[in-house]
């Protein structure tokens, strides 16, 4: 059987070395290419990636040389045999000119759709990695659609207190105001099951199911809501892109607006709130309003952490949506025992986030799409905060109806 070869080019506007990362390092490759990556470029060293579409390739390298080229083996899924890729970075009109060879792909009718999907994944790819590059938006973001949704955690013991026949969905922990999700009538505590046909069981098949739609389409989502299975037509957002800042300070200054926001609502919420009523909890599964506090804390340095991760380089990937360690949250409130200590706390660790942002690496601010990333989270409307308020003003005045 012969075999062939699929070639393309895109020109980036940066440096040999900085297009070379962007293929042998794994944060950058999620940024771009894929949803999960492991990398380990060197002669040997493995590579696996993997996309929300369920899609994956495996492989190796066979070289890897800073600024000139990277070659490595790919056996996707659904391929009847290996390939073979190098990339080749050559200084062009003061950037990059990328070179991707896909080589040893089989003809016939066994490799049609093999080669079909290599062909068109790779010119969408380089599209997005100029944009990324070049602006920090990634193009497979900013035009997905959004739900307005707010996730929260689901398992068997939530379904079973919810009165749910079933423990695999995606749960609600309310909804955005003028976002499809409100406006199709969802609300907390509803488990989407199915959107356009596609089942919704966890955070990977939510993207899968969002991954194959776009801003403005009509698709039917199916839910339960306590017992009852119900179905109703959601017309899909776009998402909002706020405007990023340029600089690391002018993100610092931009995200302490949002900050000082936060921090003028808590004060005016817990204005008069006894220790009592900040430690009540409704029922053993639900938050106190400490509890809350304490989530909101651990939330930040969560959040510094990631910041940190993406600066160097090496970001963590979970499997799935996480939920809450209410280990963490009890350990939090332990060590700070009262409420103006767990308020003056979050305080500290919001400044601390923000002195971080206001330091950030100038290469890596230059370098746009991790940046981009981090500046897009942080300047978001707080409807996660918003969501927490209302639980805990549903906390206090539980507390004080006693």
């Amino acid at each position: 059987m012969s075999s062939q070869t699929l070639s393309f080019k895109q020109l980036v506007k940066t440096s040999p070395e900085n297009a070379y990362r962007a293929f042998t390092n794994a944060t950058e490759l999620r940024g771009w290419l894929c949803n999960v990556a492991t990398v380990v470029p060197r002669p040997g060293g493995r590579l696996y990636m993997w996309w929300n579409s369920g899609y994956y390739t495996n492989g190796e390298f066979k070289s890897a040389e800073s600024g000139e080229k990277a070659v490595f083996t790919w056996f996707g899924r659904g391929d009847p045999a290996a390939s073979e890729v190098k990339v080749t970075f050559t200084a062009q009109d003061g950037g990059t000119l990328v070179s991707v060879d896909h080589s040893g792909l089989g003809s016939g009718e066994e490799w049609s759709l093999s080669v079909a999907e290599i062909k068109k994944g790779w010119q969408s790819a380089l599209e997005n990695l100029a944009s990324v590059i070049e602006t920090g938006e990634d193009i497979r973001f900013v035009s997905r659609p959004m739900l307005g949704i707010i996730l929260d955690e689901f398992n068997e013991q939530i379904a079973k207190k919810l009165g749910l026949p079933i423990t695999e969905g995606i749960r609600l922990g309310g909804t955005v105001e003028g976002m499809g999700a409100q406006a199709a009538g969802l609300q907390e505590n509803d488990v989407l099951v199915s959107m356009g046909g596609m089942p919704t069981i966890d955070f990977d098949t939510l993207n899968k199911a969002l991954n194959a739609h776009r801003a403005g389409d009509t698709i039917e989502v199916i839910f339960y809501r306590e017992a009852e299975k119900q179905s109703v037509m959601m017309t899909l957002s776009g998402r909002p892109i706020p405007e990023i800042p340029p600089t690391a300070q002018g993100l610092a200054d931009a995200v302490a607006v949002l900050y000082k926001d936060i921090e003028t609502i808590l004060d005016e919420f817990l204005a008069g709130v006894s220790e009592d009523e900040a430690s009540f909890k409704p029922s053993p599964s639900e938050w106190s309003i400490k509890g809350n506090l304490g989530h909101f804390i651990q939330g930040e340095r969560f959040f510094q952490q990631y910041i940190a991760e993406l600066v160097s380089g090496h970001e963590r990937f979970a499997d799935d949506y996480g939920g809450n360690v209410d280990a963490l949250i009890e350990a939090t409130i332990a060590v700070y025992p009262t409420t103006q200590e767990m308020v003056q706390e979050n305080k500290r660790s919001m400044a601390e986030t923000l002195y971080l942002l206001a330091n950030l690496p100038e290469e890596f601010v230059a370098n746009k799409g991790a940046y981009w990333r981090i500046a897009y989270d942080l300047l978001q409307d707080p409807y996660h905060f918003n969501s927490h308020l209302e639980q805990m003003q549903a906390v206090l005045e539980a507390a004080r109806d006693q």
